[in-house]
């Protein structure tokens, strides 16, 4: 049967990040994707105009409708900014007994500027990343999680070993802001792999993070370990980067079909 992967997280009206990038991704790796919208957004490639959260309530409604008939072989959450939304997807993961859940902890805009409130960030720590199979946080997000600078490979480890006290699962910390090659590191059980790869010259990156974790996801659902999953999510967001589609007036999407009829 055709896997299915159910991403949790915000809209992106313009389609380059969010549960657009998420299910687009899911699709190109041949999966059934499904959707708990947390928030609808106005956005585009130069900016964020608009956010309109879903209520608690409706997102609880959301994930019962999907795990009562079609239950996900992974799950992908993403942006959500609600202290109550987080509660109760923590809640109702529980509740479905969810498995390869793979959290990717957005707080912190390319710019620096948190985008949740302290109490949300708080609950995400208590409630939603012990959940999670791995979790994948860049370095600004990192820097939150473990409460100092990382500047090099050598914080890269010391940030992941203090993040993983919070967990259960593994930590992956993306070095992509980091000046050098793109390397990113899994702490797993106390064992350090790392995962390093060319830098694309592809100033077009919008919805990366997001199309790195479902891809992550989508290998996990089929049965990958979570070595084996970020190795081929990072070689098919290398794919989507190298591919070079240029379209909008800021910072734009990825090419997530390049693959399609290769």
């Amino acid at each position: 049967m055709i896997k299915k992967v159910l991403t949790i997280a915000g809209s992106d009206c313009s389609g380059g990040a969010g549960i657009q990038a998420d299910l687009k991704t899911i699709t190109v790796h041949k999966m059934y994707g499904m959707s708990v919208i947390t928030a609808l957004t106005a956005q585009n490639t130069t900016g964020v105009y608009g956010i309109q959260e879903a209520s608690p309530d409706f997102v609880a409604n959301q994930i019962d409708c999907i795990f009562n008939d079609i239950s996900p072989d992974a799950v992908k959450i993403g942006m959500v900014s609600n202290r109550e939304i987080i509660k109760i997807i923590a809640e109702k993961l529980i509740q479905y007994k969810a498995k390869n859940i793979v959290v990717d902890p957005v707080m912190v805009a390319t710019s620096g500027s948190k985008l949740i409130s302290d109490e949300a960030i708080s609950t995400l720590i208590k409630e939603l990343i012990p959940l999670a199979t791995v979790i994948t946080p860049n370095i600004p997000e990192a820097e939150v999680l473990c409460g100092f600078k990382i500047k090099d490979e050598k914080d890269m480890v010391q940030a992941a070993k203090k993040i993983s006290e919070q967990l259960k699962g593994a930590v992956l910390v993306k070095g992509g802001h980091l000046v050098n090659d793109a390397i990113d590191l899994l702490y797993e059980n106390g064992n350090i792999h790392w995962f390093k790869s060319e830098r694309i010259n592809n100033p077009n990156t919008h919805g990366t993070g997001c199309t790195l974790s479902s891809a992550i996801a989508c290998n996990l659902a089929d049965g990958k370990t979570l070595a084996e999953s970020i190795e081929n999510a990072k070689a098919y967001l290398t794919g989507a980067l190298r591919a070079g589609l240029d379209i909008g007036k800021g910072s734009g999407p990825l090419e997530h079909t390049y693959s399609i009829g290769n």
